[in-house]
């Protein structure tokens, strides 16, 4: 018997760099296991739209689908969008078992691919001293998943010894550009910013822009496919198969 089928569900932009780069994400997925049949796809404003993707599994014998929501945050979109797509296409095929994961959320292990990348843009910005860093996610209308992000920025401090502060690029207070300001007004000038998004896109380049103006020595890239966030994918998807099995 086969095993699951894999979908990524992405959110989806217009921007054609996020594509790429969760594309990019999937390709490094399969990479681990070529045994597996695994797909991309995204709710909205991208293709392949999610429902399509089902459609083709169904076509090509699968009855059996676990969905991984590359999501970072477990708002709007992790409790009503993928639900409502899975509902959606579970209904348009009897007999075929769909089911979702848990998002990729803020696995402690990212922090590594967050500094990785910080480390990037201050050698290309060629900074070598830091007094302040700001975590920079999405922002969302949902205060337990603003409060998430808040938390990995106080182990993250923690870890490098460095005052930081969480900021959002939307829904939520700081922006990034306030979030640097308010360090620069205590006297601090050395004020790094880690882009804690998935993919390039409207809102990373938003925090990008906000950081400069007020002073960030640098900004770092989105995780981007980083074989820690494959193999989180993966271990998403471990537990997603076990869940298909009869009991």
């Amino acid at each position: 018997m086969a095993a699951p089928a894999l979908i990524a569900l992405a959110h989806g932009s217009r921007d054609p760099r996020s594509g790429q780069t969760i594309t990019a994400l999937v390709d490094e997925v399969r990479r681990m296991r070529p045994d597996l049949r695994i797909e991309v796809a995204f709710l909205e404003l991208a293709r392949p739209a999610f429902g399509k993707v089902v459609d083709k599994l169904v076509r090509a014998g699968f009855d059996e689908i676990v969905v991984v929501p590359l999501l970072l945050s477990d708002a709007y979109h992790a409790k009503v969008d993928v639900p409502g797509a899975i509902a959606e296409a579970t209904a348009r095929h009897e007999g075929v078992r769909i089911c979702a994961t848990s998002i990729l959320g803020l696995e402690p292990v990212f922090l590594e691919v967050l500094d990785q990348r910080l480390r990037e843009a201050l050698k290309a910005a060629r900074v070598r001293e830091l007094d302040a860093l700001v975590l920079a996610g999405a922002g969302s209308s949902d205060a337990l998943a603003n409060q998430a992000v808040s938390r990995l920025a106080r182990v993250w401090g923690t870890r490098h010894k460095l005052p930081v502060t969480a900021a959002f690029a939307a829904a939520a207070p700081p922006a990034a550009g306030e979030a640097v300001r308010a360090f620069r007004a205590e006297g601090r000038r050395h004020i790094a910013v880690a882009s804690l998004f998935l993919a390039p896109g409207f809102l990373p380049d938003r925090v990008t822009e906000l950081a400069t103006e007020a002073g960030a020595v640098a900004v770092s890239e989105p995780l981007g496919a980083h074989p820690e966030l494959a193999r989180t994918v993966l271990a998403r998807y471990a537990v997603g198969a076990v869940e298909l099995v009869p009991v």
